[in-house]
């Protein structure tokens, strides 16, 4: 007896499973989108069920995707990574190297300022996960090296820095009093950072 070939209802995936499935993904990329905000503005005292809220879900859709707050404080430490880390190529492809320089640092405060949010939770995964913070690390280093090699090589910063210095610079930021301006300070710490890098520079010394 032959056996008939399924319909084309039958090969058809499922729609409802699929929409389920795209809900849930947008669930998780609003919680984690709230999270950043939200550790940024109130560090560890940031309350989940107010991320819940403000990403319009209920705290038990939360902990279906993050079991702990530290699941969900490394899930946004690492976005904010990769969106680092991505902007730097961003940068570099719209404007002169020294500019893409400059705005790479103006986003690596904004990285420092959800980065110290999450501080306390950090130092928690620092125990129990010793390849995350190499690992990103790293990432950022390289991110920082291209931009920094790119404007030497143009000539638009001076050429006896390298990445290293800069992120040390940087890094002074991050140990600053944690202030009420202490993020409009910062901006304008990187300012006078990349004042110091273009004095001269080749380009300036030709024109």
């Amino acid at each position: 007896m032959a056996v008939e070939p399924p319909t084309l209802v039958e090969q058809k995936p499922d729609v409802a499973e699929k929409r389920l499935r795209a809900d849930a993904r947008r669930n998780r990329d609003r919680l984690v989108e709230v999270a950043a905000s939200a550790f940024t503005e109130r560090g560890i005292d940031a309350s989940l069920e107010e991320i819940a809220r403000r990403a319009g879900v209920g705290i038990g859709t939360l902990y279906r995707h993050f079991p702990t707050r530290e699941h969900l404080v490394e899930v946004v430490y690492r976005r904010e990574v990769e969106g680092l880390c991505a902007a730097a190529g961003e940068l570099a492809h719209e404007h002169a190297s020294d500019v893409a320089l400059e705005e790479w640092m103006q986003r690596f405060v904004d990285y420092i300022a959800t980065k110290r949010g999450l501080a306390t939770s950090l130092r928690i995964l620092l125990t129990t996960n010793s390849t995350l913070f190499s690992d990103t690390f790293g990432r950022v280093t390289q991110a920082l090296r291209q931009l920094v090699e790119a404007a030497v090589a143009d000539g638009t910063i001076r050429g006896d820095v390298d990445a290293s210095d800069v992120l040390h610079a940087l890094g002074g930021i991050y140990s600053a009093p944690d202030t009420p301006e202490w993020r409009d300070r910062s901006r304008r710490l990187v300012k006078l950072l990349m004042d110091g890098l273009r004095f001269g520079a080749e380009k300036s010394t030709k024109a």
